[in-house]
């Protein structure tokens, strides 16, 4: 059954811009290449009608955007490009977290009169579009995915309470604006304190690193939330954005987490997840690595990490 959400619609052109949209194919094709999944754990996705979309977004918002792709080329920032493909990616990337989050929360059939556990870790080779609010878009952010993702699954009745787990290099303030009055959504993020948004959102937890803050100080913050967010909150599903740009090497930030880091940051999110039995949607967020190759390594380590985590036995979900 798949457990990877992927489109090869993903790429699109943005011109020239510091956005790699081109790791998404890369990622997939290295994926694919080197074994670590094959075709069949692939679910390609559909876009979403505007009723989902409209869970989160304004009507005027949706409308601006259409209006900016139908004149052939425009922006919602200096940063941030519309076209006709770039908006329907946008809209298919979320339809892919939605797609993501219905795989993880989903029963499968065993013996006769007898579910099997859930599939509890999904990973979905986009979305993470953590700027964009009902009314806006900002930081090569269009459609919030997560938020519509959360709101489909909670009319659907598969989910109610959720966890957003941001570890993004920046912090996630449109995700924030968007569930600043919603107790039974938790928004945590973890970025660099000094740089994009320079106007930060209030999360329900957030941690501002300062610049040059590595390995030991980034892991030890999530040691002392991750697993204590998860009990306390007790979510039915967590969204995992697990960004590459806190690479030491990455263009926009100043973090300093070697490849070694950013493993150990997925293994530990991930992993608390699966111990709790909590159903996990991973997304890939940022990365502007000066080499993208870097950005598609750090990446395709993410996925590696799921699978290895996903082979493991386990436990019973904590009471």
């Amino acid at each position: 059954m798949p457990w990877i959400v992927y489109s090869p619609e993903y790429y699109v052109d943005m011109g020239e811009h510091v956005f790699p949209v081109e790791k998404y194919r890369l990622c997939h094709q290295r994926l694919i290449g080197e074994g670590t999944i094959a075709e069949a754990d692939v679910a390609e996705p559909t876009r979403p009608p505007d009723d989902d979309l409209l869970l989160v977004h304004t009507p005027g918002y949706l409308a601006h955007l259409r209006r900016l792709a139908a004149q052939g080329w425009g922006f919602l920032t200096m940063d941030t490009p519309v076209s006709q493909d770039i908006l329907d990616k946008a809209i298919l990337a979320a339809g892919g977290t939605i797609l993501a989050g219905r795989l993880a929360l989903q029963e499968r059939p065993g013996p006769p009169k007898r579910l099997q556990p859930r599939r509890r870790l999904v990973v979905h080779l986009s979305g993470g579009f953590h700027h964009a609010f009902a009314d806006h878009g900002e930081g090569f952010c269009y459609i919030n995915d997560v938020a519509v993702a959360i709101r489909v699954l909670r009319r659907e009745g598969l989910a109610n309470r959720a966890l957003v787990i941001d570890c993004d290099l920046h912090q996630g303030n449109g995700t924030a604006r968007i569930f600043r009055s919603d107790e039974a959504v938790f928004t945590f993020s973890i970025h660099e304190e000094y740089n994009y948004p320079v106007l930060k959102e209030r999360s329900d937890l957030d941690i501002g690193l300062r610049s040059g803050a590595g390995d030991e100080e980034y892991l030890a913050q999530l040691h002392n939330h991750v697993p204590r967010l998860l009990d306390e909150h007790r979510p039915d599903i967590a969204f995992y954005l697990a960004g590459a740009d806190p690479y030491e090497h990455d263009r926009l930030g100043r973090l300093r987490l070697t490849l070694e880091g950013l493993r150990q940051r997925d293994e530990l999110v991930m992993g608390e997840c699966w111990q709790r039995q909590v159903p996990c949607v991973v997304l890939l967020a940022g990365g502007y690595a000066f080499d993208t190759a870097d950005t598609v390594a750090i990446h395709c380590q993410t996925v590696e990490t799921a699978k290895r985590i996903r082979a493991r036995r386990q436990s019973p979900p904590h009471s």
